[in-house]
């Protein structure tokens, strides 16, 4: 009998202002340059606003002003992460995420996947802060950013 978890997972760490999230590599649709994004009004501060990629108009957030991580954002150098979002809603098919530099594949199996606690008392939008071999790195709550989106779009 075979085990069904996965003895590795390909993975990528993503720069952002004052550290890494690590994702799936599946999850990213793109990396693209960074592009002034359209402004959305009312939006809270970290969703930037709207860019525009292959015919699609994306929300582009910041992880790190969402979380508390950061107060604010460089664009200097940055990239952004196109994510497929995980969520099914047909009109966010697509989320933009702004990262600090191109993001890095990685392998994370699971003995090297270390969680540094904390889970119980979590910032918005963040599911776990972990340890990957020496990167510090926090996952995100795709599918609880992906409704905090949409609903600060519809407000």
């Amino acid at each position: 009998m075979t085990d069904s978890l996965p003895r590795e997972i390909r993975g990528v760490m993503i720069p952002i202002s004052g550290g890494r999230v690590l994702l799936p590599n599946a999850t990213i649709a793109e990396v693209i340059s960074y592009s002034a994004p359209e402004k959305i009004e009312n939006a809270p501060d970290w969703l930037l606003g709207r860019l525009t990629w292959r015919g699609w108009r994306l929300p582009l957030f910041s992880f790190s002003i969402l979380s508390g991580i950061a107060t604010s954002e460089s664009v200097g150098s940055a990239k952004v992460a196109v994510l497929k979002a995980l969520g099914g809603n047909a009109k966010l098919p697509f989320v933009a995420l702004l990262a600090q530099g191109f993001p890095r594949l990685t392998t994370v199996l699971p003995d090297l996947l270390i969680s540094t606690g904390g889970e119980d008392a979590q910032a918005p939008g963040v599911r776990a802060h972990v340890l990957v071999r020496n990167d510090h790195a926090v996952i995100p709550d795709l599918a609880l950013i992906e409704s905090m989106v949409a609903d600060a779009m519809a407000a």
